[in-house]
């Protein structure tokens, strides 16, 4: 009998890893990428500087747009990048939060692997302590009323402290909480909502972060078509047209053949008519303003600007749909359609210039759905910033009002999860309850990174909070100012409930999947052949995550 011969499985090229090496690079590859965002929690955190391949240069400390310019390789850190992305979707904040308790959770779960405890035990017993975090969370959250304004500003100042906006803070903070009373509405069950969407961020770079303004209404980057046209038209009336106000060209290719001066002037005294009998049916509607979706032929925009109406074109369709939300318009598809009752309104619609460019302001709605934001700011880097961090402000805001629960920031929160999920774990036992201890344990990386970040003293700090919250006192957090702790609630940090459970339960889910991870196969396609020692590509030290 011959001797036996292997059986090839996998082609030529591709690589594997089973068991505990699989475990052992997966967790490697995502405490890698919790610790890339680790340094930017909290109002003391570090901003990132990321550059790519065009040059293009962002300056942030918000964890989700650090994760996602980063083009980030590894399929376990790539699921890392899914938690961020996940939290971002879900509340609008605490994507570094999710993404470094995700870290943490792996590093724990690795001691535990290493003491001989299956990866699926510690699986469970993460399962069990992520649904206990839920209901300690609910125990310590407070209910908020949606008309309780000063509350709601303090919210919002929380989510934006330490996102390169602190010389304005305040102003953002207020403004926001104006943009989102501007547009909540109650649903059919009574209950407050608020559509963010409904929301434009318009940004222009010159000027500071304190002249940034809210518009009842919409701005747009826009100027008017023809020089001859009014810069300013008060109580106007507003005709929103999706169609082109020029005549159409064929779809196909076409030849005219003209063999008499006569016929070609027939020919454009045709097209003329067309043009004149748009202008005629937007005149008739009584429009004094419009904003064309589409392109405005020049015989039509001197027509326009002769009878004293000011036109916009080539106007996004999401700005024509915020600006219908804001006027009360409705958007016409056809000029024959169009009657008076179509139109909408707003008490100005003006050309300003600034910072050198052109805007148009339609504000003064009298009862606008939709309302506008202008950012400002010292340059474009500081308004890309400011943008980035209204708009998760926005978001974080309308899910307070929407959940109606709050807990205590400073890292009172996760101290408070950590304790009840400590004792809760002397009630489960067996193995799961060195699992669930580990959760615990894990939720100290907040206040432990906030400490940090801060240049206090992390061991000395973690003590005095823990030590405060056996007393009963739940709110207890750290103020990364002066470094003392302190009533987080009375203090003004504040985020939703809901923020801080979307993100344990996001982090959880990701470890979990991550450890029950015992095989790797990497087609050889996908890397052009094996990383060096039969590695899939970009595994170790992160050589995988480029820019």
């Amino acid at each position: 009998m011959t001797d036996k011969q292997p059986i090839l499985i996998l082609p030529e090229g591709a690589s594997r890893m089973m068991g505990r090496s699989a475990q052992k690079i997966n967790i490697l590859a995502a405490k890698a990428v919790s610790e890339v965002v680790r340094s930017t929690l909290g109002p003391r955190g570090m901003d990132k500087m990321l550059v790519d391949n065009l040059g293009d240069v962002i300056i942030t400390n918000d964890g989700v747009t650090i994760l996602e310019t980063m083009e980030i390789e590894h399929p376990a850190a790539k699921m890392i990048v899914e938690v961020a992305k996940t939290q971002e979707d879900e509340v609008g904040d605490g994507t570094t939060t999710a993404t470094v308790l995700a870290g943490e959770l792996l590093k724990r779960a690795e001691d535990l692997i290493d003491q001989g405890i299956h990866p699926t035990v510690i699986a469970h017993g993460y399962k069990l302590a992520s649904d206990r975090a839920m209901k300690i969370t609910d125990r310590i959250s407070t209910k908020i009323g949606v008309e309780d304004k000063d509350l709601l500003i303090k919210i919002s100042r929380t989510s934006m402290n330490g996102r390169g906006t602190e010389m304005g803070v305040n102003h953002l903070a207020k403004l926001s909480v104006d943009a989102i009373y501007k547009i909540k509405e109650k649903d059919t069950e009574g209950n407050h909502a608020v559509d963010v969407e409904n929301i434009k961020l318009e940004k222009k770079a010159g000027g500071s972060l304190e002249e940034s303004l809210l518009i009842d209404g919409i701005v747009l980057d826009k100027e008017r078509v023809h020089e001859g046209m009014p810069k300013k038209v008060e109580n106007a009336k507003i005709a929103l047209l999706n169609v082109a106000l020029e005549v159409k060209s064929p779809e196909t290719d076409t030849q005219i053949q003209i063999t008499d001066p006569s016929q070609l002037e027939a020919f454009l005294k045709n097209e003329e008519d067309v043009i004149k009998k748009m202008i005629a049916s937007i005149k008739e509607s009584g429009a004094t303003v419009i904003f064309v979706q589409k392109g405005i032929d020049d015989l039509a925009q001197h027509m326009l600007a002769r009878d004293g109406i000011l036109a916009a074109r080539r106007v996004k369709k999401s700005d024509i749909g915020i600006l219908a939300k804001a006027t009360g318009g409705k958007i016409v598809t056809n000029l024959r359609d169009l009657r008076s009752e179509d139109l909408g309104k707003a008490g100005r619609v003006e050309e300003r210039s600034t910072s050198g460019d052109s805007l148009i302001f339609v504000e003064k709605c009298p009862d606008p759905k939709a309302v506008t934001v202008l950012i400002r700011g010292g340059t474009d880097h500081v308004t890309d910033e400011a943008e980035r961090t209204i708009k998760d402000a926005l978001k974080v805001l309308s899910v307070a009002i929407k959940d109606g629960a709050l807990v205590a920031g400073g890292g009172a929160a996760e101290i408070e999860i950590g304790n009840g999920l400590a004792k809760y774990a002397t009630h489960i036992g067996g193995r799961e309850q060195l699992a669930i201890e580990a959760f615990s344990k894990a939720m100290e990386i907040i206040p432990r990174s906030l400490a940090e970040n801060s240049g206090q003293n992390a061991i000395d700090l973690l003590v005095q909070l823990k030590a405060e919250h056996e007393t009963g006192n739940v709110k207890a957090g750290l103020d990364v100012i002066d470094g003392k702790i302190k009533d987080m609630f009375a203090h003004g940090v504040i985020e939703p409930a809901k923020v801080k459970k979307q993100a344990i339960k996001s982090a959880s889910e990701a470890a979990i999947m991550i450890l029950k991870i015992d095989d790797v196969i990497a087609a050889s396609k996908l890397s052009g052949g094996p990383a060096p020692g039969g590695m899939p590509p970009g595994m170790p030290g992160m050589g995988g995550m480029g820019m």
